[in-house]
Order: structure tokens, then C-alpha cells, then sequence
């Protein structure tokens, strides 16, 4: 498992609440579209990345990471295992301080680099599965 239970609580609850989610689009039969909604409704900013750009959820597109004019807390990647480790690279040169990839998204080369850039990292989990799983705040 890349990403421990106490790595997950920490994105989720200490890292930010602005997540690039890459891959996302209005195609609302993607598991993108139903993370990204997830993580509204817990209080998270949503960016869609995607190459159309679209406005996803209420919120701008933009075509690529680079392209986001604002910080950018969690990268949440979902992009096929090939694609992902550009977009892991692009979100240590963008300052993000996370990086999440999804459920079959893995990488292990980034994974590595990544995390030895100072960045936390979880790959082949799913926020939205994890949320309802942590304790509430005191």
C-alpha cells in the first residue's frame, strides 16, 4: 500500500482544501465527476483539469495543471497508471503539497520521486471512500 492511514488523514484533513482533480470532466458516469462531488460536499474546492476545459460542478476548467492561476493544494490524478506520473511531476513543480492517485492509478517511480520532493502521497485509494471513514473532529 503506497500512502498510510495517517498519510490519507492528513490530505483529507490537514493538506488544503483547493484539489486539482485531473481527468475530470462532465461526464457524470466517470468516477471523477462522483469524487469531485464527494469532495464538495465536504468542503473541498474542486479544479477540474482537463483537456476540454470545462466548467465541471460550478467550478472553471482549466486545459492542464500549469494552466491553474491559483495554488493548488491536492492533486487528485485520474489518468491511466501511464499518463500519471507526468501529472505527479507537474504537481511538484506547481507547489502542490499532496498528491492522490486513484483506485488502479499506480506509479511507483513517481510515487518515489514525489514523495522524495517533500509532497505526500497516496496512490490506488479513493477519497471519497475515505472520508466517511474518518473519525470526526472533537
Amino acid at each position: 500500500m503506497y500512502g498510510s492511514d495517517e498519510t490519507v488523514r492528513r490530505i483529507l484533513q490537514d493538506t488544503g482544501d483547493t484539489w486539482a482533480v485531473v481527468g475530470l470532466s462532465n461526464n457524470q458516469r466517470r468516477a471523477a465527476y462522483g469524487v469531485a462531488r464527494v469532495l464538495q460536499r465536504h468542503g473541498k474546492r474542486i479544479v477540474p483539469v482537463h483537456p476540454k476545459a470545462e466548467t465541471v460542478l460550478g467550478e472553471p476548467g482549466y486545459p492542464s495543471l500549469d494552466a491553474v492561476p491559483f495554488p493548488v493544494h491536492v492533486v487528485d490524478v485520474f489518468v491511466n497508471s501511464g499518463l500519471a506520473g507526468a501529472v505527479a511531476d507537474q504537481a511538484v513543480a506547481a507547489g502542490a503539497r499532496a498528491v492522490w492517485f486513484q483506485l488502479g492509478v499506480v506509479d511507483e517511480a513517481a510515487y518515489a520521486r514525489t514523495t522524495a520532493a517533500g509532497l505526500e502521497m497516496v496512490m490506488d485509494r479513493c477519497p471519497a471512500i475515505e472520508i466517511p471513514l474518518l473519525p470526526e473532529p472533537s
